[in-house]
C-alpha cells in the first residue's frame, strides 16, 4: 500500500508540473531540480529530512542550470 501511496504522490506533482508552461528557463529547470531533488532524497534516505534536503539542494542546482 505505501508504494501505492508514493507512485500517487509522484503522478500528481508531475501532473501539476504541466500548468508550468509559462514558466522561463529557469523556473522549470528550478522545478525540475525540486522534483527530482525530494524523490532522489526520499529514495536515498527514506525520512521527511532528507526529502525535503534533496528537494532543496534540487531546486538550488535546476536554478543555476543554463
Amino acid at each position: 500500500m505505501k508504494i501505492i501511496a508514493q507512485l500517487a504522490v509522484i503522478g500528481l506533482v508531475s501532473a501539476s508540473l504541466v500548468g508550468c508552461a509559462n514558466m522561463n528557463t529557469q523556473q522549470r529547470n528550478t522545478a525540475a531540480g525540486v522534483a527530482v531533488g525530494g524523490v532522489a532524497g526520499h529514495l536515498i534516505g527514506g525520512n521527511t529530512g532528507a526529502t525535503l534536503g534533496g528537494a532543496a539542494l534540487g531546486g538550488v542546482i535546476g536554478s543555476q542550470v543554463r
